[in-house]
């Protein structure tokens, strides 16, 4: 699989993801951890409203760039769809084990100074690392 990096989309992206975390944090008091949003969406404890507004948000944005842009953005997933449901729910199962995914740990833990973020943060990434490493070297790929 090749990927192309566009720095000044990452830029933006992650530009507006980070002010999209403190605007939340700001004006709510929440943390934009997209599991722990989902999940109260699902499940509503009273304050659904801020979680599905955020949802759609989330969904609203590509959306809204790719009629900017005139063209769809580019997406192609080289994986059968097994090795995709499969990667789903283990990343389910490890946000669950992990008290979080890598949008409230990696964006809004570190930037508190959470030690269990950081380790949580640090833990995801030598996962990734391993996990490509395995898939492209050991079992050649997909």
């Amino acid at each position: 699989m090749i990927t192309q990096f566009t720095p000044i989309e990452a830029l933006l992206g992650g530009s507006l993801i980070g002010l999209s975390a403190v605007l939340l944090m700001a004006f709510h008091g929440r943390i934009a951890g997209m599991t722990g949003i989902l999940a109260g969406a699902i499940m509503p404890k009273g304050d659904a409203g801020w979680r599905v507004a955020f949802l759609l948000g989330a969904i609203a944005a590509p959306v809204l760039l790719t009629l900017v842009k005139g063209s769809p953005l580019p997406f192609a997933a080289d994986f059968p769809a097994w090795a995709i449901v499969l990667s789903g729910l283990l990343v389910g199962v490890g946000v669950t084990f992990g008290g979080g995914c890598t949008s409230g740990h990696g964006v809004c833990g570190i930037a508190r100074l959470s030690t269990r973020s950081i380790v949580a943060t640090v833990t995801f990434m030598a996962t990734t690392l391993i996990t490509v490493f395995v898939i492209r070297h050991v079992l050649g790929g997909f």
